[in-house]
């Protein structure tokens, strides 16, 4: 995800502090990633320095000065061009399972007993996101639709390479 086009999205509601933007943010996309401070500030820093956002005020507190940051218009267009840019569909052409289950039939190691431990991750983390999704809201449902489809993606690629197990130590072998 890309936190800077993010935090330019959220601010085209209207201007807002670094406070705001990190708790809006968290609210809508970090339930599981919420940012830290440092990191919204580095950011803002980084958009300020491209023009893509400004300072719209500064209101002295008893603490440091609070920053109330405002979208450019070249802030809104960079927005527009990442919006209408689709996203590399990740292809997993390197997986790190596939790397285990392959060194396992190298190393004359039970293959099969990997493949049955990340299957019952795999359907440990499917039951804690059903959960969620049925507990959640209309946003945490989809997110948690788009983490399970993958794990189902994954345990599919598991059952299958299961059954091949044999073939694969043939052809790992030569």
């Amino acid at each position: 995800m890309s936190i800077g086009h993010t935090l330019l999205g959220l601010l085209e509601s209207g201007p807002r502090h670094g406070y705001d933007l990190k708790r809006a943010f968290d609210e809508k996309f970090g339930h599981d990633r919420p940012l830290h401070y440092g990191q919204v500030y580095s950011t803002m820093s980084r958009l300020l320095k491209h023009g893509l956002v400004e300072v719209d005020g500064i209101e002295a507190g008893g603490g440091p000065e609070r920053k109330r940051y405002a979208i450019t218009d070249a802030g809104v267009t960079d927005v527009e061009r990442w919006l209408a840019t689709p996203e590399k569909p990740e292809e997993y052409l390197q997986s790190t399972l596939y790397t285990k289950v392959v060194l396992a039939l190298l190393t004359h190691r039970n293959a099969a007993d990997i493949l049955d431990t990340q299957r019952s991750e795999h359907l440990r983390s499917m039951r804690i996101l059903t959960d969620r999704k049925r507990k959640g809201d209309l946003a945490d449902q989809l997110i948690c639709d788009h983490a399970l489809f993958h794990l189902e993606a994954d345990l599919r690629w598991l059952e299958l390479t299961a059954a091949r197990l044999d073939k694969l130590r043939e052809a790992v072998a030569r």
